[in-house]
């Protein structure tokens, strides 16, 4: 038989695989499992979300192809970007995706011919050079370090590589190192894009979710943004709707519109009743949502502040669902401290170097699991000696 598409080779289950095979492993043992390496919320979505969803699934009608957005969703999402961020929306530059991974994997269709270059962070999410690179396009990656907080230095990528770029993907708070940006960066970003001619494409998962008495916002929100930038919203982290896969891409109307263009050849639109959900949860009350966050942030306080008492410098995240920190003293390969980590306590968490190479020798916890649980991993971790090696 002939071989399979080249493609592949850039790609491998990895550290994932493993890890879930020795988590079942220990649970064949009997051991009990700490699980903080998958960023799946533990909440249930919201009453009124779950009633709009079986509301809508009663009808037969709600059955059929649903080719378009409702009407009633694109106004439920042009209301929320006004309400929670200030920014005003037209019909035209709002399209949702099923997901904003699957929107990221895609985006690089509209924007991008074969070999054509792409940024991406890195560490980043592994999505962010998964999905160009499946389309067809080069990535090169700008780095991120502990040093500059984790913010890129736009001035340090190469003129050619700038030259060539169509799009840079961003997003703050960022997975996996749970920083924010501060305004000027944006405003730094904004007209660096609009110098170089280059697309900003945001990913906005976590603006929900941010710490301290700050508030998340969309790069829409920032003069000029529409004219080079798009941004990815998803509802799967704010109202705990990860299954439905239910998010958009809106802002530069260019993009929006081609974007649309090429899923309309791939896609029959949402299941309807998701779409009825997604309504209800954007229109809304928000009390759920910020609720949600107090008790992420304290999840966050007790994880890293506990880890940093028993001898482990967690430094707090400033946002997202998890928190990020380098493995500790003694050990050279975040990989393998993460297998030892499970085998003398059962505490999963995820390798750094999973998001890129700029990821070796950190690790990434989820904020997943009640406080007293937290309190009960670190315990686990105090006890058995390894933050002694």
């Amino acid at each position: 038989m002939k071989p399979f598409a080249k493609r592949l080779d850039d790609f491998e289950e990895g550290i994932f695989q493993a890890l879930n095979e020795k988590k079942l492993q220990l649970e064949k043992e009997g051991r009990k499992v700490y699980n903080f390496s998958v960023g799946t919320p533990d909440f249930k979505p919201a009453e009124h979300i779950r009633k709009a969803v079986v509301e809508a699934a009663e009808k037969p009608e709600n059955y059929k192809y649903a080719l378009a957005d409702l009407p009633e969703l694109t106004d439920a999402v042009i209301e929320r970007f006004q309400k929670r961020y200030g920014v005003a929306l037209k019909e035209s530059e709002v399209t949702s995706v099923y997901g904003s991974q699957e929107g990221i994997a895609h985006i690089a269709l509209p924007l991008c011919d074969p070999e054509d270059v792409v940024l991406a962070p890195n560490p980043g999410y592994p999505i962010f050079e998964a999905g160009p690179k499946l389309m067809g396009a080069k990535v090169r990656t700008y780095d991120l370090i502990e040093e500059k907080g984790y913010l890129p230095n736009l001035s340090d990528i190469p003129e050619e590589v700038t030259k060539k770029a169509k799009f840079i993907l961003v997003s703050y708070p960022l997975n996996p190192v749970c920083k924010q940006a501060p305004e000027s960066f944006y405003q730094e970003l904004i007209a660096w894009a609009k110098k170089n001619g280059i697309w900003i494409i945001h990913d906005n998962a976590y603006s929900d979710i941010v710490y301290d008495g700050k508030r998340g916002r969309s790069i829409l929100s920032y003069e000029g943004a529409k004219e080079v930038a798009a941004e990815f919203y998803s509802l799967s982290k704010s109202f705990n709707y990860t299954g439905a896969r239910m998010g958009f891409l809106v802002g530069n109307e260019q993009i929006v519109q081609n974007f649309k263009k090429i899923r309309s050849q791939i896609d029959y639109g949402t299941f309807l009743p998701v779409q009825y959900g997604a309504i209800a949860a954007l229109t809304g009350p928000d009390n759920a949502v910020l609720e949600q966050c107090r008790i992420y942030e304290e999840r966050r306080n007790a994880l890293c502040d506990g880890l940093t008492r028993i001898g482990w410098n967690f430094e707090r995240s400033e946002g997202t669902m998890f928190a990020w920190a380098k493995i500790p003293h003694g050990f050279l390969d975040d990989t393998q401290f993460v297998m030892e980590l499970m085998e003398k306590t059962g505490v999963i968490c995820t390798p750094g170097s999973s998001f890129g190479s700029l990821g070796k020798n950190h690790v990434r916890f989820a904020l997943v699991l009640p406080v007293e649980i937290i309190e009960e991993a670190i315990s686990q971790i105090d006890q058995s000696g390894i933050l002694r090696k």
